[in-house]
């Protein structure tokens, strides 16, 4: 089992940024997991926002956050991050940490979730 936990969500105004972090636990190996964040608004089912392989030699993001946010990973660490920049209204939701154990791939399908953090984007 792996155990996702978020952070660093939080207000912040139009045009601002925000780094969201993700820590992992648990028996087995963190780094050689894809892992990836994902985001829902009320009403509407999770949406894929960014992943990245277990090396950090892929990455993928969606289209609406592309140019904007960026995804690393520290494997030493057992934490992926989502630097958020020149952030949106319709930025606004919840992201989830996402892991999935077959590492070698950036289409994420995951296995495991975080609990949450809310981003708040004031217009």
């Amino acid at each position: 089992q792996v155990q996702l936990a978020e952070s660093g969500g939080g207000l912040v105004q139009a045009g601002g940024s925000l780094r969201l972090s993700c820590t992992a636990s648990g028996r087995r190996t963190f780094s050689a997991y894809t892992l990836g964040w994902f985001r829902q608004t009320p009403g509407k089912g999770r949406v894929f926002v960014a992943s990245i392989t277990w090396n950090s030699g892929s990455t993928r993001y969606s289209d609406s956050v592309k140019g904007r946010f960026t995804i690393s990973r520290d494997n030493a660490k057992n934490t992926v991050y989502l630097q958020m920049n020149t952030l949106k209204p319709e930025d606004t939701a919840v992201y989830y940490c996402a892991a999935d154990p077959r590492g070698s791939s950036a289409y994420i399908v995951a296995d495991y979730w975080g609990q949450g953090t809310q981003v708040t984007v004031s217009s």
